[in-house]
């Protein structure tokens, strides 16, 4: 064990103060690992402490279920994180803020666009941006101790600090609180997720140049606010600042909006819609570089195919060009931890990474950089490690836009149908046929499904309208059990609801003689 000093001052005065008949002083987590691996080490004992069953290395979606799993299943566990606060990127700068951000300007939005005609008056309306902010605080701050909560019930321990191999089965963490420590166990689990990729020469400064953190933490509702990549974070961030009063223009390299997995067709629904609600798209179009003059940003851009150069203004730029693994710092290559081109770490269909028993799961290997599938990773990592095996169905992790409308989807798209011969029917059904949608005045979008056409069975599901994220559900289940559209015809939904246009979407995808009943 590496000795730390703070933990070895707090251990000779936590001692001291014992035998003396004097209250121990209160110490963080950390320290508190610290002071038991010296007061072990001062019995006599071989080792600190017992080596641990798992250590998990990052306390974000993946990794605190992959820690609480792991307890349940009987394995004496650990978890180290080093931002102080468990629920990675996820919960303290991204899905959890944003979408606080999303709900509230919404409703502002509403109440200054829409309410009247609902019959609702009232007077006059003001932005208190400092209470949202405060609000979306609030959010994080409750949930991020929930997960503390959480591990405490399943006795799973924190250690705050950054951990790094020293061997297979060693870590050196350098803990927040000072000092670092020896944490030895029979099994690791990498899940450190993943951080923002920079665009080549534009420097983050999160005050005039941001990433989707800075966005989120912004004073001010910027006059005009620019977007760097127009996919789901862009399109959210854009949102949010568009509904509270910014000019948002979106500058995209590719021809669509939405990033991969969204179908064409929805894409292009999805940016008329966002375009009457005042969102400007630059498409195709490729950024050269940012100068700040006269305390704004000039961003040069030009035809991505090439073409005459332009120069656009804005209070603001948002660069949200993707996201890239995090492995800085873990000392993979010490223990011969194999990475690929991209830095994300190479793992198995068990989540094997080429040391035999270190695992990896999350943003920072294979597949969408997503927090449910993070999350669906670490129980089936442990899954592996208790008994054998364990299950991830990749083809029915869905994606969300959690605008409005929300866009969601799960399976495949027509495009990739049609590129691989694949012959299949489609259903759809407008959110404007019904009933609750149209009760509601919330009526754009609608819900395709597609279906292999010798068989019926479900391949995809596409939404683009209210609650799709809720929607979509359905549709994964369906998929999981391996569905046909007929099936989810044949289920009652109630009246009225928006899941009867998922059941209408799905009693049109039959091929001939299957038709809707409201469209």
């Amino acid at each position: 064990m590496i000795a730390s000093a703070p933990a070895s001052s707090a251990a000779s005065g936590w001692v001291l103060m014992s035998r003396k008949g004097f209250a121990a002083p209160k110490l963080s987590s950390s320290a508190a690992y610290a002071l038991r691996n010296q007061l072990s080490s001062r019995r006599g004992l071989a080792t600190a402490q017992e080596p641990y069953d798992l250590v998990v290395i990052g306390g974000g979606p993946g990794g605190y279920v992959a820690a609480i799993k792991a307890a349940q299943l009987g394995f004496k566990t650990a978890c180290v994180e080093k931002r102080g606060s468990l629920g990675g990127t996820c919960l303290n700068v991204g899905c959890i803020p944003s979408k606080a951000m999303l709900n509230n300007s919404h409703m502002y939005h509403m109440a200054k666009h829409d309410f009247k005609k609902r019959g609702i008056d009232i007077g006059d309306l003001q932005l208190n941006l400092k209470q949202m902010q405060s609000a979306k605080s609030s959010s994080v701050s409750k949930l991020t101790g929930g997960i503390e909560t959480l591990f405490k019930m399943n006795k799973v321990d924190y250690i705050k600090g950054t951990a790094s191999f020293q061997s297979p089965t060693k870590l050196d963490v350098a803990l927040l609180d000072g000092g670092n420590t020896e944490v030895e166990a029979k099994n690791i689990i990498i899940a450190t997720g993943s951080e923002i990729s920079k665009f080549p020469g534009i420097d983050i400064d999160e005050k005039q140049v941001v990433s989707s953190t800075g966005a989120l933490e912004l004073d001010a509702v910027p006059g005009k606010f620019l977007v760097i990549g127009g996919g789901i974070i862009g399109l959210e961030m854009g949102s949010v600042w568009s509904r509270l009063g910014s000019e948002v223009t979106v500058v995209e390299y590719l021809g669509a909006i939405g990033g991969n997995g969204m179908d064409t067709e929805v894409a292009k629904q999805f940016q008329k819609i966002l375009g009457k609600q005042g969102l400007k798209f630059k498409l195709q179009t490729k950024v050269l570089g940012l100068e700040k003059r006269d305390g704004k940003c000039f961003v040069k851009v030009e035809a991505a195919k090439g073409g005459k150069q332009e120069e656009l203004e804005a209070d603001v730029v948002l660069v949200a060009i993707g996201r890239k693994p995090v492995t800085e710092g873990l000392n993979l290559e010490k223990v011969g931890i194999e990475v690929d081109e991209k830095g994300r770490v190479v793992v198995d269909s068990q989540f094997n990474t080429s040391v035999g028993n270190v695992k990896c799961i999350g943003d920072v290997t294979f597949g969408p950089m997503l927090a449910h599938k993070a999350e669906e990773e670490g129980i089936a990592a442990v899954e592996y490690l208790k008994a054998g095996h364990g299950h991830v169905n990749y083809g029915t992790i869905p994606s969300v836009v959690y605008t409005h409308p929300e866009v969601a989807w799960v399976g495949r798209t027509s495009d990739d149908l049609d590129a691989n011969g694949i012959k299949y029917n489609v259903g759809k059904f407008p959110f404007v046929a019904n009933s609750r949608a149209k009760t509601n005045d919330d009526t754009d979008g609608f819900v395709k499904v597609l279906t292999e056409k010798e068989t019926d069975k479900i391949l995809g599901m596409h939404i683009i309208g209210p609650n799709a994220g809720e929607l979509i559900a359905e549709g994964v289940v369906a998929m999981e059990y391996g569905a046909s559209s007929e099936d989810l015809a044949r289920t009652c939904h109630a009246h009225p609801t928006l899941s009867e246009a998922v059941k209408e979407a799905a009693m049109a995808a039959g091929g001939p003689g299957r038709k809707a009943i409201h469209a």
